[in-house]
């Protein structure tokens, strides 16, 4: 139930601004149609329909005495980062906030890992949520105000911070109640859950092979040079992203969003830059922190194990316990 008083910004969302603003040394303890939800790859059978997933988001009309959105689980989250070894600065930044808004207990959870420069990611640490959570229609039809958030940020961006260089990945997830999640990503950072031992994807990597013909369609191309990736253009590593404007007509913010139940059996989440993901598999991930009960101690447990297996890219890791 939305309370009388709408809260002011100030009450209702924390920037992260206060966090060092370079990065270096990031650590924590503690239309009228209705958008559909969209399903990851090998869930082409959902068990849930769309109205089911998102029955039991806060809305304006909730019954406070019957109503499954009272649900609530206890969760915890810690991070760690790390600045890689490839000859740039500190690119990545993250967002992680336990947070009460409208009377809801959320958790705010977001890597960024950016590219030819920094202020990209920056930027969206301290907007991209902030955007999300004033748009009006966020507990009616979180799908939809996501989608319009991205854009909406997207825009920003291209005006003010970066309009030709320079871009960012966004794995952006906010959990409700510690029952209900929502994720949504551009990029290539990369979000997983844990059930039961098993590790299963919360978002899709957009990577150019995966998604030649949306560039093709929107009139640009994918190669792969001798030695190299496949690239956008024979540039850009992804075919979703936040800024990269002399990119931008061949690429797209559209994220892919997902709202997923979470029950008894899930035992954590994890976001990560690919940082993270080019040297470890989802399920090496998992089994990794799998008997780790601290959150933090979690997150720097992935990092390290990274860099053992050689990873040298800027890596960002939240773990989220339940």
């Amino acid at each position: 139930m939305q309370p009388e008083e709408e809260l002011t910004r100030e009450e209702e969302y924390d920037s992260g601004d206060d966090e060092d603003d370079d990065n270096d040394e990031q650590d924590d303890t503690g239309d009228n149609k209705k958008d559909e939800a969209e399903y990851l790859l090998g869930d082409e059978d959902p068990s849930d329909s769309e109205e089911e997933l998102q029955k039991g988001l806060p809305t304006e009309d909730t019954d406070d005495e019957n109503n499954e959105s009272l649900i609530t689980r206890h969760f915890s989250h810690g991070y760690h980062v790390v600045h890689g070894k490839m000859g740039h600065g500190m690119e990545d930044y993250v967002f992680a906030k336990h947070k009460n808004i409208n009377g809801y207990d959320m958790g705010l959870y977001a890597i960024f890992d950016g590219h030819s420069g920094k202020d990209v990611a920056k930027h969206l640490r301290s907007h991209l949520f902030k955007n999300i959570l004033h748009e009006s229609d966020f507990w009616k039809n979180p799908v939809r105000a996501i989608k319009r958030a991205f854009q909406a940020t997207d825009e920003e961006i291209l005006e003010n911070i970066a309009n030709s260089w320079g871009g960012s990945t966004a794995v952006a997830a906010i959990l409700i109640n510690g029952v209900k999640l929502m994720v949504a990503n551009v990029g290539d950072s990369r979000a997983i859950l844990c059930m039961n031992g098993v590790a299963k994807p919360i978002s899709v990597d957009h990577e150019p092979e995966k998604e030649k013909d949306l560039v093709e369609s929107r009139g640009g191309f994918v190669c792969k040079l001798p030695g190299d990736i496949p690239r956008v253009d024979g540039q850009l590593a992804m075919t979703r992203a936040f800024g990269d404007g002399q990119l931008k007509e061949h690429i797209t913010v559209e994220p892919d969003v997902m709202i997923q139940k979470i029950d008894e059996d899930t035992e954590f989440i994890i976001l990560a830059s690919d940082g993270l993901w080019k040297v470890m598999t989802n399920q090496e991930a998992c089994d990794c922190i799998k008997d780790i009960d601290e959150a933090k101690t979690a997150s720097k447990k992935l990092i390290k194990e990274a860099l053992s297996l050689g990873s040298c890219d800027d890596i960002s890791c939240i773990v989220v316990k339940f």
